[in-house]
């Protein structure tokens, strides 16, 4: 790779083809997609074949604890698919959509990086086809609807506003907005009432329009939306607002999963958002389903960490579509373990083989955990510039004592001939696996089992606490029936505690919990851990300051 050439630098050079090519090269029939353009398409709901989606091989593609930065498993997972077609098998990578708030805040943009990459990359990390903004209306018309309620004397629900935990969303990192007082202005203002907003991406109807499986269940999981109770303590729902019509119908298109192409020309399906230290942390059921009925491969990812993203995805995400993953790639840098082992993260480049070796644990750790559900899996290294021979090959031995197999991973350099290897490797796991997916626990279980089971079995935790808050929470859940529903715990990405600091291997912790969420039309519940929180905000150095836009309408600084 060219060190001179940033990622939209190396993004902008690339010859795209016409999507209408992409989509003949999938199988598609062209004539049925919905073009943005040139270069996107959507893909219309009908193109699904069930009939073809249990012939497909389904890999994920997850991580050890990254650093702030990340590890590169998006990268990993383009370059892994441009691997496989390049061994003639036919594959399509299906991500998830990037959020405007890591864009213009930390991490950058979320197309991949290097020479595996996602195009057109501007488009897709920014406004893309427009679906954030419509799960945002969506989710805002809600609010307004139950401010209008809770305002309008003749048929009013008797919402007490004191109970409603809706909150308005945006699509940005902007802390300023975490806790706000609306209708303020006298009586023309509306009922003076504490809320929010949260970050789009931790919307529920995305968590929503991510597991349903078409417009109908869309509808329906709207109308499950928990809204607050009335002041006799009833529950109140969307549907008793009779907001889910309108809701679903600003969805319309956003439910489509969108296609475009990584560098090599390959077909590409990206579709969705929600973050996975807050949320499920994959994208669409509807996207991964489309993929894998016109694939003999599909290539997929889920946020962060294996405690974090691929927990979910197997125990939520698999759980409500059916579908089981036949490999699990899980991604390691040389830099990100020398961070667990304790090297200060503006150093992590310099070699230093024994902080390396003192973070392999949390490798190890989320090597453990994807064995517990029983799917083989395999180590990628996601290669980068100053990695020692010494430090790879250090890797490599922990691996092997492991009895884990593991790969270097050259595709941010190479593309696809430098995951070649990593392919191959790939397909004789996945040629060997006859099995499906085993649960991490039962949703039958009580809600203290199914929370307890992935604190102690997946972060390491020795016992997990309720503060009073959530003693409460957990009494409601039971009220409105969400005890046999699947937990989506909210807890930082950057530590297997709860506590974003202690990195490594972290042993014998107590997770606290602090209060319990209803998502009751995702159909989940969300038990908030630390100091989690649903609106980020931006670092005192944000991405956006390096971004920009010349007279010509190139765009510049997202990477």
């Amino acid at each position: 790779m060219d060190k001179f050439l940033s990622d939209i630098e190396i993004a902008q050079k690339c010859k795209l083809d016409h999507i209408n090519q992409i989509g003949e090269k999938l199988g598609l029939n062209t004539d049925e997609l919905e073009l943005y353009g040139k270069y996107k398409a959507k893909i219309p709901l009908s193109e699904i074949k069930y009939s073809q989606i249990e012939k497909s091989n389904l890999i994920l593609v997850t991580a050890m604890t990254p650093t702030p930065s990340g590890v590169g498993k998006t990268t990993v997972s383009i370059g892994l698919a441009d691997g496989l077609n390049k061994i003639n098998k036919k594959t399509t990578v299906v991500l998830r959509e990037p959020s405007l708030g890591p864009v213009f805040g930390m991490k950058g943009g979320a197309a991949g990086g290097g020479y595996a990459q996602v195009v057109p990359m501007e488009d897709i990390n920014l406004h893309f086809t427009g679906d954030f903004a419509a799960i945002e209306k969506s989710n805002n018309l809600l609010s307004a609807l139950i401010d209008n309620n809770i305002q309008n004397a003749n048929g009013n629900l008797k919402i007490d506003p004191r109970t409603v935990e809706w909150k308005r969303v945006m699509d940005m990192n902007d802390r300023a907005l975490r806790n706000i007082v609306s209708g303020m202005g006298g009586k023309p203002g509306g009922m003076m009432r504490e809320t929010g907003f949260n970050i789009t991406a931790a919307s529920e109807v995305m968590a929503i329009l991510c597991l349903a499986e078409n417009l109908t269940d869309l509808k329906e999981r709207l109308s499950n939306i928990y809204i607050g109770d009335t002041y006799s303590g009833e529950a109140v729902f969307a549907k008793d607002l009779q907001a889910q019509g309108a809701m679903a119908a600003l969805l319309k298109d956003a439910i489509k999963p969108n296609l475009v192409q990584t560098l090599e020309g390959n077909p590409a399906i990206i579709h969705g958002g929600p973050f996975a230290n807050i949320a499920q942390g994959t994208n669409s059921v509807i996207a991964t389903k489309m993929g894998m009925s016109y694939s003999d491969y599909v290539v997929t990812e889920a946020g962060f960490g294996a405690d974090l993203g691929a927990e979910k995805f197997f125990n939520i995400k698999c759980g409500y579509s059916g579908i089981s993953p036949k490999c699990v790639v899980i991604v390691a840098t040389v830099g990100a373990l020398k961070f667990h082992g304790g090297k200060a993260l503006d150093k992590i480049h310099e070699k230093d083989v024994e902080a390396l070796k003192k973070g392999l644990s949390n490798l190890g750790k989320h090597v453990e955990n994807i064995r517990k559900f029983t799917v083989p899996g395999l180590v990628a290294i996601n290669e980068f510039p100053g990695d020692s021979k010494e430090e790879i090959e250090e890797i490599m031995s922990y691996c092997t004592g492991l009895g884990m197999s593991a790969t270097v991973y050259r595709g941010r350099a190479q593309g696809g001939e430098g995951a070649v290897e990593l392919a191959e490797k790939v397909v004789k796991v996945v040629e060997k696996f006859q099995g499906h997916y085993t649960p991490l626990y039962n949703w039958s279980d009580s809600l203290t089992l199914k929370i307890e089971k992935i604190a102690m079995k997946i972060y390491g935790a020795s016992r997990v606490e309720y503060l009073p808050k959530a003693k409460q929470n957990l009494k409601k859940l039971e009220r409105i029936g969400m005890n046999d529903k699947p937990v989506c715990i909210a807890k930082t990405q950057n530590s297997l505690s709860d506590d974003p600091k202690w990195i490594g291997t972290p042993e014998g912790f107590t997770l606290t919990i602090r209060e319990i969420e209803v998502a009751a039309g995702a159909g989940f519940i969300i038990p908030v851990t630390g100091n989690m929180l649903r609106m980020p905000g931006l670092p005192s150095k944000p991405s956006a300051e390096g971004i920009d836009i010349n007279e010509n309408g190139q765009i510049s600084g997202i990477s």
